[in-house]
């Protein structure tokens, strides 16, 4: 059996490594891959977003499963061209795939479909824009509408941090056409736990809880980044919130959606805020949040492959994915300058040290091969990956396995997790 993975970051090199030990042993390609997937996978010299490179490779290869890692290409219409080739593929198609590739039409859905979620207007022109701000009142928050790389969205405190958003946004185009409109939105308070679920058209697997720490630095303080660390499970995500998530969030987007007719097949991505436990959604994305799969994915008993089937063949259950007890923790650590400009290339030191335990798994994100080894290669560059018993046992694995990694710059958050520790996570 053939799988194709598309991607390559640490969530492709995630589900890759899961992949790999699925009990049906796949070979598994990666297009392109990182240096941490080339140790289980063969990895292709094809970007995520060539669509008519991977189309023109998968029509010839046949993989029996492509796996779209990120939102890009879904975004662009990769699974449709995919399919038009008779291949099977999880992921959603484009018509599904706006649902992260258009704010404004995400919070659409949302309002239709009777979703708790924050109010908010769309602008194409920043005086406008800025009356809706003193309109709303501070704090606020503004998005540009499309894929903006989990760079596109300001929470602004003040009325001149808004100002500022919206002159990025809509004044100096910093997101190109994706910033062609904003949104304007109440920010709501709380705290922020993500659900993922596995969706075949109609059923829903909701996926274990995780908890994202998008600020660049400890406290939740600088800029947003495309994720600095997650946990799972989130303890923020108590029992008796799992049937109200799926009832209000999931069921109510999927039967909308259908309602429109879209059918959505693949993993439907909730970021949440809950408030006097009550969920409220901040966002939905159409793919694996990274890094929240990678504190998921190590916590899944068993196989992951035949759920990722049954999305695309409209038979998915319940008893298709088992959890272990344990905690699992995911660190990243990152280029310096990042989430701004940073360097390439700096060798990257300890990972054989890091790789004889059974208990700490590397995620590569921003890696590649070098004349003198592995190097970094992009802003994310690792997911330090660890299991425990509970969080703070994981915690410690993670960051005494960081201690023994080095590269020039390197910069990574010390605080992941601490608000469920508090909790008594």
């Amino acid at each position: 059996m053939k799988v194709l993975v598309v991607g390559g970051g640490g969530r492709e090199h995630a589900l890759a490594w899961k992949l790999a030990k699925d009990s049906s042993q796949p070979d598994v390609f990666c297009a392109p891959g990182n240096a941490g997937t080339a140790g289980i996978a063969t990895n292709l010299d094809l970007h995520a977003e060539d669509l008519n490179g991977i189309v023109t490779w998968a029509a010839k290869n046949r993989p029996d499963l492509t796996v779209v890692g990120p939102e890009a290409p879904l975004c662009a219409g990769l699974t449709d061209r995919l399919e038009e080739k008779g291949l099977r593929v999880f992921g959603p198609r484009q018509d599904a795939a706006r649902i992260e590739g258009s704010k404004l039409f995400s919070k659409e859905v949302m309002q239709a479909a009777g979703v708790p979620t924050a109010a908010a207007e769309a602008f194409d022109q920043a005086p406008l824009a800025r009356e809706a701000v003193r309109r709303m009142g501070v704090p606020v928050v503004i998005k540009a509408d499309g894929l903006a790389a989990g760079k596109g969205v300001y929470v602004c405190p003040t009325l001149d941090a808004a100002d500022a958003a919206i002159d990025h946004v809509l004044v100096e185009r910093r997101f190109g056409s994706s910033g062609s409109r904003l949104i304007v939105e109440e920010c709501l308070d709380g705290e922020e736990a993500s659900i993922l679920a596995l969706v075949d058209g109609e059923h829903v697997v909701l996926l274990a809880s995780s908890q994202d720490h998008k600020r660049a630095y400890n406290g939740d303080r600088g800029p947003n980044t495309g994720g600095m660390g997650a946990y799972s499970p989130a303890p923020v995500v108590s029992e008796d919130l799992w049937p109200v998530i799926r009832a209000e969030v999931f069921e109510r987007t999927l039967r909308e959606l259908r309602r429109r007719g879209i059918l959505y097949r693949g993993v439907l991505y909730a970021g949440l805020m809950i408030r006097d436990g009550r969920p409220q959604v901040l966002e939905f994305n159409c793919r694996f949040g990274d890094p929240e799969i990678q504190a998921i994915v190590p916590r899944i008993k068993g196989d992951l492959l035949p759920a990722l089937q049954a999305c695309v063949d409209g038979n998915l259950s319940e008893d298709m994915i088992a959890w272990l007890p344990d905690a699992c923790v995911c660190v990243v650590m990152a280029s310096g300058g990042y989430p701004e400009a940073y360097e390439k290339g700096k060798i990257i030191k300890g990972l054989d040290d890091v790789r004889v335990r059974d208990d700490v798994t590397v995620f590569h994100a921003g890696t590649a091969r070098g004349e003198q080894g592995v190097v970094t290669a992009g802003g994310r560059v690792l997911g330090v990956t660890a299991l425990g018993k509970d969080l703070d046992a994981a915690l410690r694995r993670a960051y005494l396995a960081i201690s023994k990694i080095e590269f020039d710059q390197a910069q990574y958050r010390t605080d992941i997790g601490q608000r469920a520790l508090q909790r008594g996570g």
